[in-house]
């Protein structure tokens, strides 16, 4: 499993562009955006998912202030109804624990275990704020570098629009 630190290195090897803020470690995006003040990009929301069955493991990230619909995301993927991920399976296919879960974790998923989705509005922004596999640092990168750092390590995304929770409820 890669580290935060082996991340950040794989990330300026493969020549990928990022600003790295190091901070207190943060259990939430709240927490975050209060340390990341003026900080450009966009704060993103990471939902790591399973099936009802326990056998697909799905990475949602959106804006941080998206509240998502699982119910609605649970139909649009077609499997029934989706809950969160224990710490062990967060662990063991992203390699990073509560608090840490980010886009970047995939490089760690090198058995192709977890399906990755990325809300169609995070993916237009110009540059996304995301943990590099620790809470108490966040980077800040582009998404098409995102994408390409990805393919480094044969993992992508699907962007799709993920369906939010309607006002007032």
């Amino acid at each position: 499993m890669q580290t935060a630190h082996e991340t950040c290195d794989a990330l300026t090897r493969h020549r990928i562009p990022f600003g790295r803020y190091d901070h207190p470690p943060v259990a939430t995006c709240e927490e975050a955006s209060h340390h990341l003040r003026g900080i450009e990009g966009v704060g993103s929301k990471n939902l790591f998912l399973r099936n009802k069955r326990g056998d697909r493991y799905f990475l949602v990230s959106v804006p941080e202030t998206k509240r998502v619909a699982l119910n609605e995301l649970s139909k649009m993927l077609g499997e029934g109804k989706l809950s969160f991920a224990s710490a062990d399976a967060l662990e063991q296919f992203l390699g990073v624990a509560p608090g840490a879960v980010t886009i970047l974790g995939l490089v760690n998923d090198t058995g192709r275990s977890v399906t990755a989705f990325v809300d169609r509005e995070l993916w237009d922004a110009d540059a996304i704020q995301c943990h590099p596999l620790v809470n108490t640092a966040t980077v800040v990168i582009a998404p098409r570098d995102i994408d390409r750092f990805l393919h480094c390590f044969n993992h992508g995304v699907s962007v799709i629009e993920v369906p939010a929770v309607s006002p007032g409820l």
